[in-house]
């Protein structure tokens, strides 16, 4: 078993939209290292766009783009069929929005992380995974891909590679693992943890660096940052608890 070293938190972000504010920002991120932030796709707008990296720059987090399906009013967590080219395309635009945005208040995009259905095809689908891979990689300075660590970690970093590109790899503090060292999918029971199991999850994952399915399986997963949710009062909790554990842990 490997003990994870200097395990990383982060959070989505930005996600708030118009007259709808979703998630709990500026209670979140005192508590994260990284913030990655909607790029107004599946959620956010210019202006959420600019107080969430202004409030990043307060707390000194480390920015990324969040880049989701063109998908308001679902959320971004329903698949579109595109193409290569467009998936290219509405990444690699979202990336710029998110860059360009941070530049003007002195900040650097550092990384991407897809949300929802985009993830989730990353993950499943080679070709979405290559598109999103070759849009991260041409674009014109060297960015960082967030990708989840799975037992394949090792295959994804080498097709990374081929083209150049560093990816991190993350795991979930909330979320159950199959035995196939995947999520969960959120519509079964026990997708999601309660506080206990989330907290017990962090600290074998820093530990042992493994969680343990939902059948009792013990699975290995290779994880330079630890995904945690802050949309409401018990969850910012829970982050601030996290934080500590991990502090703890790497003494």
């Amino acid at each position: 078993m490997t003990k994870v070293s200097h395990l990383k938190l982060n959070c989505d972000l930005g996600e708030s939209f118009g007259s709808w504010k979703i998630g709990m920002d500026e209670a979140v991120m005192p508590y994260v290292d990284q913030a990655n932030i909607a790029c107004g796709f599946h959620a956010g707008d210019p202006l959420v766009m600019c107080k969430t990296l202004a409030l990043a720059k307060e707390y000194h987090v480390c920015v990324g783009a969040h880049p989701g399906y063109p998908d308001l009013v679902g959320f971004g967590r329903r698949s579109l069929n595109a193409s290569a080219a467009e998936i290219q395309a509405m990444v690699q635009y979202q990336m710029a929005a998110l860059d360009g945005m941070a530049a003007i208040q002195g900040l650097t995009m550092q990384y991407v992380k897809p949300h929802g259905a985009l993830y989730n095809d990353m993950m499943a689908i080679d070709s979405v995974r290559h598109s999103i891979m070759q849009a991260v990689a041409s674009y014109h300075r060297p960015v960082v891909l967030m990708l989840q660590g799975t037992p394949d970690a090792d295959q994804h970093r080498a097709e990374a590679e081929k083209l150049g590109l560093q990816v991190w790899f993350e795991a979930f503090a909330d979320r159950c693992y199959e035995d196939d060292g995947r999520l969960m999918a959120r519509s079964k029971e026990g997708a999601v943890h309660n506080r206990a199991k989330m907290l017990a999850q962090v600290q074998q994952l820093c530990a042992k660096g493994t969680v343990i399915s939902a059948s009792g399986k013990e699975i290995q997963l290779h994880a330079n940052t630890l995904c945690v949710h802050g949309d409401n009062m018990e969850g910012v909790n829970a982050i601030a608890e996290i934080r500590q554990l991990i502090l703890s842990q790497s003494d």
